[in-house]
């Protein structure tokens, strides 16, 4: 999806690709959203709104990823071509409103700024990563006559996060400091919602092959007694062919009719590779490649 207009008329003002104002409960799955001007993706429910991404691409000028109510996103990429912001965020309506993003990468042109806000909001990035042409300036409240002063604070979080060739101080693991000292493995879809949605296990079989997994694709500290896999299945799906195995090894372990699996007794410390093939009746669909770590045994 592409909002073309800035550069078919020499503007970069707000163009939006996506927006909405009473509409809730939103997933983007595996799609590419792109504004010639800012606000791309303009998901503005302030009091209800929940808003489900994975697997896409964000590009734009200021602000162009801009939710309001609360957002989760994962395995995204973002491309800004601002010195504004690529972020934003409107969690004033709730303090427990969030915006996640996980195992995501940021790009954009050089000296690009990562996020701002002009209102109270609550911003979680974990495993994340920001190319070298990323700015050295925090998520900051801009100078604006739409500025409200933010009530509960600074409430930015980051965990193991990682920027090409060199760090920053602002954006060092503080997830601790979050309220209720949530650990990583508790930041969730289900957890960002408050419990109201957990789209990772109730999204419809809407693509052609599997998607969504659990454990979460690069997911670490899973129990190594006993896990299990699920996903969303393909929408078409007749059988689906799990294969498993360590590191980038794969074998069959089953061929079957439901969207979990269960493995018992894994390694601890050792990173597993997983794929689900979806089976129709024409033909076969391969799946792509996940993995996650599990945990230590102590």
């Amino acid at each position: 999806m592409h909002n073309n207009y800035g550069s078919l008329h020499g503007s970069r003002d707000h163009q939006f690709t996506i927006r909405g104002f009473d509409a809730t409960r939103i997933a983007l799955l595996y799609s590419t959203i792109i504004s010639d001007g800012g606000d791309a993706v303009a998901l503005w429910n302030r009091d209800e709104g929940m808003y489900y991404h994975s697997n896409c691409a964000f590009e734009g000028w200021v602000d162009y990823l801009c939710p309001r109510g609360s957002c989760y996103i994962t395995d995204s990429k973002f491309f800004g071509h601002n010195m504004s912001a690529s972020i934003w965020h409107d969690g004033s309506a709730d303090r427990d409103q969030k915006f996640v993003i996980r195992n995501s990468h940021f790009d954009g042109v050089p000296g690009f700024p990562l996020g701002r806000h002009h209102r109270d909001a609550q911003i979680y990035l974990l495993d994340c990563t920001f190319s070298r042409n990323m700015a050295d300036r925090p998520i900051y409240t801009p100078n604006s006559p739409n500025t409200v002063p933010w009530i509960w604070g600074e409430r930015h979080y980051f965990f193991n996060c990682q920027r090409v060739e060199k760090n920053f101080s602002w954006f060092a693991d503080n997830l601790h400091q979050a309220e209720g000292s949530p650990l990583q493995e508790q930041v969730t879809a289900h957890w960002t919602f408050a419990g109201k949605w957990d789209p990772e296990t109730t999204l419809p079989a809407i693509l052609p092959f599997a998607s969504i997994p659990t454990p979460r694709n690069n997911a670490y500290g899973g129990q190594p007694e006993r896990t299990t896999l699920r996903w969303i299945g393909g929408w078409s799906a007749v059988t689906y062919l799990v294969y498993f195995g360590e590191n980038k090894t794969l074998s069959l372990v089953s061929a079957q009719k439901g969207t979990s699996y269960t493995i018992q007794q894994l390694k601890p410390s050792t990173r597993y590779s997983w794929r689900v093939d979806v089976v129709t009746k024409r033909d076969t669909i391969p799946g792509e490649r996940w993995s996650f770590t599990s945990a230590p045994r102590f």
